[in-house]
């Protein structure tokens, strides 16, 4: 993903695409990726997490071959939407095993996993800086990524969970979303990761634009508001589990919504200050966002593997949600800006950053109650012990 995204300027200049059309790219392959989400949830009950992984980790790869030597615009067009889709499939797969994976370790990890996520995409665009540095094709650089990067999901993949003990690939695991999960709490949950996937994206597409427009900086120092966005989400996500772990993911989530939206307050109060403040007054509105916003999603997802059960149908549902904040995000925004203004646009995003906590604490309190009752769910021997026969399982780290 990171090579995708930090080659796009050298795929734009080899198609001539223009930001129309390039935008109708990026809005395909999120489509296609919400489209396959669909279907990856109840692939993941009735097979696995481990199994999807196996198969859909390295697809996902070898379909960017198709945007990488696409000869046309509307070749290009085609084949993002396959692009689009194996990532869906991928991410469903990937994010129940890191629920499974929490299940086991017994205590928060999740955060963890979404920070190196963010360290590969600086790692695709470190490498291709590097590659346009040197002179090298960054066309070549992504038909060699989509050849390689397969193979290197295999060491890891050996070393995923077996199957828990129980799963019968046969057996369709029916029933409501996510096991015995309501739907109102699936819902609750997506409005929660809508909130939060919007918030990010707005982060995402207007800080930069924000400082420029609205800040009057100097064009090199713009980037600069989202870099700082970007590198305080990674850093709580890296450390973001042992906060969870002390304070809870209820009293998390809380302070999540808070501190979201308290950096965006301070963004849309930047203007208010004088010219020596008013940069600095944005870039720490920028940073309590980012702050926020990192343990979003590793909250939300952990809560619904914390209810047990088969999580593939529920993670689905409220990534699909996320999902959607991301794709309609950029052109609500977009379309309130050319309208108004772009400080009145982001009002939008500090309105959301508090229904993160309003929906997700409610939501995940909910969960708590849920994973309490009495367990109707796949056995898991780390947490009953007894369940297995008359001899307890020994202990594990």
């Amino acid at each position: 993903m990171g090579l995708w995204a930090a080659g796009l300027p050298s795929l734009n200049d080899r198609l001539d695409l223009g930001p129309a059309r390039l935008g109708s790219v990026l809005l395909l392959i999120s489509g296609g990726a919400l489209v396959s989400m669909t279907a990856a949830g109840p692939l993941v009950d009735r097979f696995s997490s481990r199994r999807v992984s196996w198969i859909a980790g390295p697809v996902s790869g070898l379909v960017l071959l198709g945007p990488a030597l696409a000869p046309s615009y509307w070749a290009l067009a085609v084949l993002a939407v396959v692009f689009g889709m194996g990532l869906g499939v991928t991410e469903i797969a990937m994010n129940a095993h890191s629920v499974e994976v929490e299940r086991r370790y017994g205590r928060p990890i999740i955060s963890a996993f979404h920070g190196t996520w963010s360290l590969g995409g600086a790692a695709g665009g470190g490498l291709t800086s590097l590659v346009l540095q040197t002179g090298l094709d960054p066309q070549a650089l992504l038909v060699v990524a989509a050849l390689v990067v397969p193979l290197l999901y295999v060491p890891a993949a050996r070393l995923l969970l077996p199957d828990p003990p129980g799963h019968d690939p046969a057996a369709s695991p029916g029933g409501a979303a996510g096991g015995s999960l309501g739907w109102w709490l699936i819902a609750l949950l997506g409005v929660a990761a809508f909130a939060g996937h919007l918030s990010e994206g707005a982060a995402i597409d207007w800080a930069a634009l924000h400082a420029r427009w609205v800040l009057a900086t100097d064009p090199a120092v713009a980037p600069l508001a989202y870099t700082i966005f970007s590198v305080a989400m990674t850093t709580v996500r890296l450390l973001g589990d042992p906060i969870r772990a002390r304070l809870g993911s209820v009293l998390t989530i809380r302070l999540a919504g808070l501190f979201a939206t308290a950096g965006y307050a301070l963004v849309l109060l930047s203007p208010l200050a004088g010219e020596p403040l008013r940069v600095v007054c944005a870039w720490t509105g920028w940073a309590l966002a980012g702050v926020g916003l990192a343990t979003v999603v590793p909250v939300l997802f952990s809560a619904v593997g914390a209810a047990g059960g088969r999580v593939g149908r529920a993670l689905a549902m409220v990534t699909a949600f996320g999902y959607s904040g991301l794709l309609l995000g950029p052109a609500v925004l977009g379309y309130v800006a050319e309208a108004s203004s772009l400080p009145v646009a982001l009002i939008i995003p500090a309105v959301l950053a508090a229904v993160v906590a309003l929906a997700g604490s409610p939501a995940i309190r909910s969960l708590g109650r849920h994973s309490a009752a009495p367990a109707t769910s796949l056995p898991e021997p780390a947490q009953a012990p007894t369940a297995h026969g008359p001899e307890p399982e020994p202990a594990r780290d």
